[in-house]
């Protein structure tokens, strides 16, 4: 009989928590018994597991007596406090804040790319930025392929990935504009209904917004390649759900096109939706709620030796977060 789990879910209430609870089902991931934990205004509410209503407890740093893995979408700050305690106590904590991302002693994972990082872990897992997840999952087989000479990446953000605060600004902002009132601006630092935010997080002296350097370092120590060169712009859209992607990549050699939809087709977790003529690419709407990183729109860019252009789509709350940590829970998991 194969082994099952104690397994914790840390930020259960919020969006990204939802649906890694939802993916364990799913997935049927071996949980022997699942702890939820919130911030005191969740204590009481109760959340369905395998047809089961689980209460939601209080987080504290005694929670994890006895959890073996605990998923973490609790926030920076809470991460920080919470996840040592956890660790300590015997749990290999997956976090999916920016917390711990860039700490040396933390893998960061995306399990196509460097499932091998897993096993250095000391207690404690990074999950990436969405919009790394889904732009690494893309770029690493090419990077096999021919290596990456340079990367521009342009992204089109959810409003998802500021959480349900975010979902929720959008959905009232809508109805606000359509009834001629004025917009409450709380998740975002302008109105987002019908609107394009160049700045997601906030600007650091360079110019670049800590999302933007968010995407620069953490690539290059996934992919394990510190000297890359790459520059992004991140950009919040008034999209619900799923990241888009428009990403230039210079080569160390010729790739074709069609040599990389070859090669992409292949590839774990991707998706390859190309065909323009009929009007087949990868688009938001399409690409909710699914788990692969679709990839279209793949041409050649004329005005560099070895260039290729990509539009890239994948669900931020799955393969960007969610989905993404349970699969480095499967890693963790396996027998050796």
């Amino acid at each position: 009989m194969s082994r099952s789990f104690n397994v914790a879910v840390a930020g259960a209430t919020g969006a990204v928590g939802h649906e890694m609870i939802k993916i364990l089902e799913e997935r049927a991931f071996p949980v022997k018994s699942l702890k939820l934990l919130a911030s005191p205004n969740s204590e009481g509410k109760t959340l369905e597991f395998h047809g089961k209503h689980i209460p939601v407890e209080v987080l504290r740093e005694d929670s994890f007596a006895g959890i073996e893995i605990a998923l973490f979408s609790a926030g920076g700050d809470r991460s920080k406090q919470f996840a040592p305690h956890a660790a300590k106590a015997g749990a290999v904590v997956i976090d999916n804040s920016s917390a711990w991302r860039m700490d040396p002693q933390v893998p960061l994972v995306v399990p196509e790319v460097n499932a091998h990082a897993i096993k250095a872990h000391k207690g404690i897992i990074a999950n990436p930025n969405c919009s790394t997840i889904q732009m690494v999952v893309a770029l690493n087989p090419l990077h096999k392929a021919a290596k990456i000479k340079r990367v521009v990446v342009s992204t089109y953000q959810s409003v998802s990935g500021a959480g349900q605060k975010g979902i929720d600004e959008l959905s009232a902002q809508i109805r606000s504009l359509f009834s001629f009132q004025g917009t409450e601006k709380k998740a975002f630092p302008h109105t987002i209904a019908f609107n394009c935010l160049p700045q997601i997080d906030v600007f650091e002296p360079s110019g670049y917004t800590k999302e933007e350097m968010k995407m620069v370092n953490e690539t290059r120590k996934i992919m394990e390649t510190p000297e890359m060169p790459l520059s992004a712009t991140t950009v919040r859209v008034p999209v619900f759900y799923c990241h888009s992607e428009s990403v230039n990549v210079e080569f160390e050699k010729d790739l074709s096109p069609d040599e990389a939809r070859k090669i992409l087709r292949n590839a774990p977790g991707v998706e390859v939706v190309d065909d323009p003529e009929k009007g087949e690419y990868p688009m938001a709407l399409e690409a909710a709620g699914k788990d692969a990183v679709f990839v279209g729109r793949i041409r050649r860019d004329d005005s560099v030796k070895h260039g290729l252009n990509l539009w890239i789509v994948s669900d931020n709350l799955r393969k960007g977060a969610a989905l993404n940590a349970v699969q480095i829970a499967e890693e963790l998991i396996k027998p050796l």
